[in-house]
């Protein structure tokens, strides 16, 4: 079993594969990748030095599988009926868990992605719209024998209360995620606590933990003043670049930053995040970032 009450997960997938493997990704999904042996070989590489770094730091691990696209919109936009789609979302829970075979403190995490883009607003639907929508491929990824779903990157709070609705409904535990801009706001404008608040209070408290992804350790920093709905933040997944939503959406290289600096810069927000318990990489990050978070947070 892991010796540290630490977890890590892995890092930027989809950029890593589009900038680094020259891996076409069309409406940046990774999912596609699971059709092919090619495609798989490739997930199979990314994955694998995060494996190692859990063996070797004695850390859990949080194993995503590749579903981040794979809703129903973002499905069609892809041809992918539903039947399809489902077939790949199943895939990819089983996929994660032959990756896993072996590793002690592995959770096989179900991924969610927001309905629209994952960096705008957007259209913004109900939390009673959002659990009907995003309830299809939750109740996909449950039944294939996930242990957790996580919403990644979520952009506004009702978004994230359908999601737990949906969860709670197809019995599996579930963790929103959010992402926030260089104010360390979500991209609709509410702060990080008033969000958390908003979701609990709809759902009974019934989320796991909530995490904040696709930022930078000081602009997630940017929005925590201390609110105790703060306590309920228990994971981040932070980028590389220091710019903002706008400018990495307009990149043309992808912007790595320094892995090193990275990591303390993840490490210090523990003081701010009393329940930091899991760690780990967004856009632009890969291993050498995540071992280096993890080696910051675990010293």
């Amino acid at each position: 079993m892991p010796t540290s009450a630490l977890a890590m997960t892995d890092g930027g997938l989809e950029t890593s594969l589009l900038f680094h493997d020259g891996i076409d990704l069309p409406c940046f999904a990774a999912f596609p990748l699971l059709e092919d042996e090619a495609g798989r070989a490739a997930l199979r590489r990314w994955f694998a030095p995060f494996l190692q770094t859990a063996r070797e730091r004695g850390v859990g691990m949080v194993l995503d599988t590749p579903t981040w696209r794979a809703n129903p919109d973002w499905g069609r936009e892809l041809g992918y009926d539903r039947d399809r789609l489902a077939a790949v979302n199943r895939d990819a829970v089983h996929f994660a868990r032959e990756l896993a075979d072996g590793l002690p403190g592995v959770v096989v995490n179900g991924v969610l992605g927001p309905r629209g883009d994952g960096y705008v607003v957007g259209e913004v639907m109900s939390a009673d719209a959002a659990a009907e929508y995003h309830g299809w491929q939750v109740g996909v990824l449950a039944r294939a024998g996930a242990d957790r779903i996580t919403a990644l990157t979520l952009t506004y709070p009702a978004e994230a209360i359908g999601v737990v609705r949906a969860a709670v409904r197809h019995g599996i535990e579930v963790v929103p995620s959010f992402t926030v801009e260089t104010d360390g706001r979500l991209p609709d404008g509410t702060s990080v606590a008033e969000a958390i608040a908003q979701v609990d209070e709809a759902t009974d408290g019934a989320a796991a933990c909530f995490f904040l992804n696709c930022a930078h350790p000081t602009h997630i920093a940017a929005g925590l003043d201390g609110e105790p709905e703060l306590a309920r933040l228990a994971g981040v997944r932070v980028n590389a670049s220091t710019m903002s939503h706008a400018e990495l959406d307009e990149a043309q290289e992808l912007d790595e930053g320094d892995p090193e600096t990275l990591g303390h810069e993840t490490a210090a927000l523990a003081d701010l995040l009393p329940a930091l318990a899991t760690v780990g990489g967004c856009c632009g990050t890969d291993h050498r970032h995540v071992s280096r978070i993890v080696a910051a947070c675990s010293s």
